[in-house]
């Protein structure tokens, strides 16, 4: 298949995106890395008018440390994290996820905003975003806002960006050093899309938790952190009795979607499995 007839744009600059975005923002497309967008628009189940080809606009596609949070350009590929851009604790774990993304000639191509725009239930970075309480910043000609991510992701492909925004700019939080982390995933191949996923943080002081951060994704219509669970930790030592306690508890506070890939008593029981990998091997 081949996609339907479309206008194609090139800006220069970000001004010149957003004013194209605001014209044409009733059926117009961002393209960045296209790993999703465009074999949708293949096989024709995206029809835009318009597509905006945001590729030349390099200001975007940066990573810098500022404060205490890393500020990751929308247009920043997955594969940048290959290596450790990011001192520390957040930078360990931007490696370890970055490897469960797709395949390495996806990871090339593909963008970290363009896989949070895109909001896919079983993607890497939106449970990272989610997990970590990223702040994203969207731009329009009618300025620029900061929405934090239990705001930003309303369900399957479905986000809290206007029309006539471009995802811009994503921010989260640097760990100190005395933080760990885990991440685990299942799928049924290296490379296919997640059946279950979780990620975790801990910060450990003489065997006891005083701080945690535990999400999951890959089982629901969005990447969900588990804010309940996280108070229930801290105080508790970190032992596998502990973390086997709380991965049950995680089967009974989420409710997993069915699909043709899994049912949902499944994606019940994959819930407690990866986030007990997650917890162990923060604790590790």
């Amino acid at each position: 298949m081949k996609p339907a007839s479309f206008k194609y744009f090139r800006p220069a600059s970000v001004s010149e995106a957003l004013v194209l975005l605001s014209e044409n923002q009733d059926d117009c497309k961002i393209l960045a890395g296209g790993q999703s967008l465009v074999p949708a628009m293949n096989f024709r189940l995206l029809r835009p008018s318009v597509l905006i080809d945001i590729n030349e606009l390099k200001e975007l596609a940066s990573v810098q440390t500022t404060g205490q949070s890393v500020s990751i350009g929308a247009l920043t590929r997955h594969a940048t994290f290959h290596r450790g851009v990011v001192a520390g604790p957040l930078g360990h774990l931007l490696t370890k996820v970055v490897r469960h993304i797709a395949h390495f000639p996806i990871r090339q191509r593909g963008t970290f905003g363009g896989s949070l725009a895109h909001a896919d239930p079983a993607a890497e970075w939106c449970l990272v975003a989610t997990a970590l309480g990223a702040q994203i910043v969207a731009r329009s000609s009618r300025g620029e806002r900061t929405i934090q991510s239990h705001e930003f992701f309303k369900g399957t492909f479905t986000t809290e960006l206007a029309a006539d925004e471009i995802l811009s700019e994503i921010r989260l939080p640097l760990m100190a050093d005395d933080w760990r982390t885990g991440f685990n995933e299942f799928s049924r191949r290296a490379g296919d899309f997640a059946l279950g996923m979780a990620l975790a943080a801990l910060r450990i002081e003489s065997g006891v938790i005083k701080e945690a951060r535990l999400g999951i994704g890959g089982v629901s219509d969005r990447a969900i952190r588990l804010e309940k669970l996280e108070r229930s930790l801290v105080g508790r030592l970190a032992s596998s009795q502990t973390f086997d306690a709380v991965a049950q508890e995680a089967r009974t506070v989420v409710i997993p979607t069915a699909d043709i890939h899994a049912s949902a008593e499944y994606r019940q029981d994959l819930i407690a499995t990866v986030v007990k990998r997650a917890l162990s091997e923060a604790a590790a």
